[in-house]
C-alpha cells in the first residue's frame, strides 16, 4: 500500500490482494459521499467501467442496507433477498455468494466492503471476522482523507461533509479556526516487561518529568493565586500520592510495562469514579485523566499538546475530556475555542476557558470522531453549537458576523475614556461583574468605575478543599491590590448550593436546588464558614474601604443575623490588634421576591442593595429562564418585572440607600435602557457588554425615557411587555440597542 503509485491505482491493487485472501471472484469498495449515496469506486470482478459510475443511496440495495445498518450481511444467494437492487452496468447477475461489512471508524459510516462469489457460498464467523478486519484498514485510508482526490465535483467523501454538532455552552463568543485534537489518551502497545526493574526506573524518571512540568507551569504565575492555580495544585497533589505511585509500581513487577501500569491503574480508577452517581466525584476523574495522560505521553516519547511552532494560526482545540492544566500549556495567542465530548458549565475546564475569553462548547457527543486534524470549525460558545467543515455560505456569514463584531469592538474601545453620561447629563457608572483575577484588566480595557460583584465562589469551586482563612485573604488583596485605591468593589458571600455545589462538601438530595439551601442559608445555619469569609475579607481590606454583600437574602431578619456576624468578627480583629478598613459597608443582593414586601425596611437597614435580576426574575415568574419550553413567560420587559425593579429604585432613594443591578439585564441594552428610564444609576455587566451600553446612553435623553416609562407603568391596562414600545422609542431617536 505504500508503493509510490496514484490512490485510484492503490485501491485497485488492494481489491485484488482482498479478493485473493478471500478465494472470492469479486472485491468491491463503496464510499459513502457527503449526499449520504454509497458510490463504487473500486471492483474487481465486476465491469470496471462501472467505477465512479455506480450509485445508490443509503438503504438502498444489499450495500445500502449495509451502510443503513452498520452490521455485516452473509448471504448464499443475494439474489433471493428482498433487498436486492440489480445494477446492470455492473455484471454482478451472475454472482450469488455475497458477503458485505461496513467501513466503519469511531461508529461511523464511511463505506461498505464487499466480497462475491459465483456459487452459492456459505461465509464462515472466520472469513466475517477477516472481512470487518481489511475494512479497518480501509476505514484509515478513508480518514486519512486520500481518496478525496477521486472525488467526483460536488461529489465529496463523507467524511469531508459539513456537520452541525449541539452541546452546551461553557463560555460564550465564537470562534473561527482549524481543528487541533488534543490526545486524551495513548493507546498502549507495549505490554509485556522483559525487565521490571527497568520499566520501574522508566516509571520513575517519567513521574519526576511530569512533576517537574506542572511545578514550573504553576510558577509561571500566569494562572492567578486561589484560582485555576489550586486546579493545577491537585494535579500536583495526585502526581505525589503514594497510593497510586505504589499501585503503579506493583503493576509493573507482575510483569507489565511502565505505561501498561499506568493504564492498568487508571483504568481500575476510571472504574471506580465512573460508578459514582456524584457529578461532581466524576469531575474528579478529568483531573486524574489529566495527570495519567501527562505520564503515558512522557513514557511514549509524546508530545501532550502540539508545539506552538505547529499550531495553526486559529486553533479550535478538540478533545474527549480536559483537564485545565491541559488547556494551559496550549500557546493562548493561537488558541481560537474549545470542544470538548465531556465537561459542564461548572467544571475546572469550563471557568478556566471563560477566564481566558475562549468560547467553549462541552457534551459534543463524539466530536473527536467526527473530525480530522486541520478541519475547518466554529465554535458557537452562545448558542452551544458547531459547525464542522462549514459550507462556503455558512462559513462566510460567521465570518462575516465575526468582522462585524470586532468593527463594533473597536468603535465601542474608542468610547472607553468618554464619560458615561446621557445626553441630558444624568451620570451612569457602569461597573464589572468579575469573579477571576484574570478578568480585572478588562476594568482598564473598558474604562469601567469599579467592580459591581466580585463572585467569591470561584475561589471555592476550583479548590479540592475549603480554602482557609489565609488563603481567601491572599486571593482578596491580590484582587484589591489590581484595581487599585480608587476603584469601588463589591465583595459577594459565598453564593454556593443549587446549581454550585462544591466538590469537597456533601451533596444534599433536593427535589428543587434553586429554592433549597444555598447562598446565606448556608453561612447562616454554618457561621464559622460566613466567619472565615467575612475574617479574610476585612483583613485583606486593611486601609481601604470595604464593601460586602449577601446573596439570597429572602427576610430582613436575615440580613441583620449576617450583619451581626460581620460587627462580632470586626470586634474580634479589633481587640487582637489587626489593622481595620477605612469603613466597611453592607449590603444585599435583591433576588428573593419575598424581599419586595420588605423593600423599604431592607433599604433602611443595609448601606446599599444589587438587584440580581436573573433570580429575582425568574423567581418572579416561576419560569427557569434556561428552560425552553416556558421561556416565553420569562420577560424582563413585562410591566409587572418592571413594576417590581421600579418599587426597589423607589425605596432606595426614599431612604437614601444606593442601589445598582448585577444581573443579565443589566448587560443588554435594551433592558439597561429600561433600567436607566425607572432610575437606576448604576449598572454591573460582563466585560463586553460596557460598550454597547455606553454607547447606547450616550445617545439617550433620561427625561424622556422616564417619562415614557412612567406613563406606560401607569396604565389601568397597560401591554403586557413594553419590549416594543422601547424599541421603537430607541428606533426613533436612532439609540443603538
Amino acid at each position: 500500500m505504500a508503493e509510490p503509485i496514484s490512490t485510484q491505482d492503490r485501491l485497485d491493487k488492494i481489491v485484488v490482494l482482498i479478493a485473493a485472501n478471500m478465494v472470492a471472484e469479486v472485491c468491491s469498495v463503496y464510499v459513502l459521499r457527503a449526499d449520504a449515496t454509497l458510490e463504487l469506486y473500486a471492483t474487481e470482478g465486476l465491469n470496471r467501467s462501472a467505477v465512479h459510475l455506480t450509485t445508490m443511496r443509503v438503504g438502498e440495495g444489499l450495500v445500502g442496507l449495509i451502510a443503513r445498518e452498520a452490521e455485516p450481511l452473509a448471504l448464499s444467494d443475494a439474489q433471493t433477498h428482498p433487498a436486492f437492487s440489480y445494477k446492470p452496468e455492473t455484471g454482478e447477475e451472475i454472482y450469488h455468494g455475497f458477503l458485505g461489512v461496513p467501513v466503519l471508524r469511531a461508529g461511523n459510516t464511511l463505506g461498505v466492503l464487499v466480497v462475491q462469489n459465483r456459487t452459492m457460498r456459505t461465509y464462515t464467523e472466520e472469513e466475517i471476522e477477516a472481512l470487518q478486519t481489511t475494512a479497518m484498514v480501509l476505514a484509515e485510508m478513508v480518514a486519512s482523507g486520500e481518496l478525496q482526490a477521486l472525488a467526483q465535483p460536488g461529489a465529496d467523501i463523507a467524511l469531508r461533509r459539513p456537520l452541525y454538532l449541539q452541546g452546551v455552552s461553557l463560555a460564550e463568543g465564537v470562534g473561527l479556526g482549524h481543528v487541533v485534537l488534543h490526545e486524551p489518551r495513548v493507546v498502549v502497545k507495549n505490554l509485556i516487561a522483559e525487565n521490571p526493574d527497568a520499566e520501574v526506573a522508566r516509571l520513575e524518571t517519567a513521574i519526576k518529568v511530569v512533576r517537574s512540568s506542572i511545578d514550573a507551569l504553576i510558577e509561571r504565575g500566569d494562572v492567578g493565586d486561589g484560582e485555576h492555580r489550586e486546579v493545577l495544585e491537585t494535579v500536583r497533589m495526585f502526581a505525589h500520592d503514594q497510593g497510586w505511585l505504589r499501585r503503579m509500581r506493583e503493576a509493573v513487577h507482575t510483569g507489565l510495562t511502565a505505561e501498561a501500569a499506568v493504564e492498568r491503574v487508571q483504568s481500575d480508577t476510571r472504574a471506580r469514579l465512573l460508578r459514582q452517581t456524584d457529578p461532581y466525584l466524576r469531575e474528579r476523574l478529568h483531573d486524574l485523566d489529566d495527570l495519567a495522560n501527562r505520564l503515558l505521553h512522557q513514557l511514549v516519547g509524546r508530545d501532550l499538546v502540539v508545539a506552538a511552532s505547529e499550531m495553526p494560526e486559529n486553533a479550535i482545540i478538540v478533545a474527549r475530556s480536559m483537564g485545565p492544566a491541559a488547556l494551559l500549556d496550549y500557546d493562548r495567542a493561537n488558541l481560537r475555542g474549545v470542544v470538548l465530548e465531556e465537561g459542564g458549565p461548572t467544571s475546572h475546564v469550563a471557568i478556566v476557558a471563560r477566564a481566558l475569553g475562549l468560547p467553549a462548547v462541552g457534551e459534543v457527543e463524539n466530536a473527536t470522531s467526527l473530525v480530522e486534524p486541520g478541519d475547518a470549525i466554529i465554535v458557537d460558545g452562545i448558542a452551544g453549537e458547531i459547525q464542522v467543515r462549514p459550507r462556503p455560505d455558512v462559513e462566510a456569514a460567521y465570518a462575516e458576523k465575526a468582522r462585524l463584531r470586532a468593527k463594533r469592538q473597536e468603535q465601542y474601545r474608542a468610547l472607553r475614556d468618554v464619560p458615561s453620561v446621557t445626553r441630558d447629563g444624568v451620570a451612569i457608572e457602569l461597573q464589572l461583574n468579575a469573579g477571576l483575577l484574570v478578568d480585572l484588566p478588562h476594568l482598564a480595557e473598558t474604562g469601567a468605575h469599579g467592580v459591581g460583584l466580585f463572585r467569591t465562589e470561584i475561589q471555592f469551586m476550583v479548590a479540592e478543599r475549603m480554602p482557609s482563612t489565609a488563603e481567601q485573604q491572599k486571593l482578596y488583596r491580590s484582587v484589591l491590590d489590581q484595581i487599585g485605591e480608587d476603584m469601588p468593589i463589591a465583595f459577594r458571600t459565598l453564593d454556593i448550593g443549587g446549581d454550585k455545589i462544591l466538590p469537597y462538601m456533601s451533596q444534599i438530595d433536593e427535589e428543587n436546588p434553586a429554592l433549597g439551601w444555598r447562598a446565606i442559608r448556608i453561612g447562616l445555619d454554618r457561621p464559622g464558614l460566613l466567619r472565615s469569609q467575612v475574617r479574610a475579607l476585612l483583613k485583606a481590606s486593611a486601609g481601604r474601604a470595604c464593601a460586602i454583600m449577601f446573596p439570597m437574602v429572602a427576610t430582613v431578619d436575615e440580613f441583620v443575623r449576617a450583619r451581626e456576624i460581620v460587627l462580632r468578627e470586626i470586634g474580634y480583629l479589633e481587640r487582637h490588634g489587626h489593622a481595620l478598613p477605612t469603613k466597611t459597608e453592607l449590603g444585599v443582593m435583591i433576588e428573593v421576591p419575598s424581599l419586595l414586601f420588605e423593600i423599604a425596611e431592607i433599604c433602611r437597614e443595609a448601606d446599599f442593595v444589587s438587584v440580581g435580576s436573573n433570580d429575582l426574575l425568574q423567581f418572579l415568574f416561576a419560569a427557569d429562564r434556561e428552560n425552553r419550553q416556558v421561556a416565553n413567560r420569562y420577560d424582563p420587559l413585562s410591566v409587572n418585572a418592571l413594576r417590581a425593579l421600579k418599587s426597589i429604585v423607589d425605596a432606595a432613594a426614599g431612604a437614601g440607600c444606593r442601589v445598582s443591578v448585577c444581573g443579565e439585564v443589566a448587560s443588554r441594552p435594551l433592558e439597561a435602557l429600561a433600567l436607566i428610564g425607572l432610575g437606576y444609576r448604576t449598572l454591573s455587566m460582563s466585560p463586553a457588554a460596557i460598550g454597547p451600553v455606553k454607547a447606547m446612553l450616550l445617545a439617550t435623553d433620561v427625561a424622556d425615557l422616564a417619562a415614557l416609562l412612567e406613563t406606560e407603568l401607569g396604565r389601568d391596562e397597560p401591554d403586557a411587555s413594553l419590549r416594543a414600545t422601547l424599541a421603537g422609542f430607541a428606533d426613533a431617536r436612532h439609540i443603538p440597542v
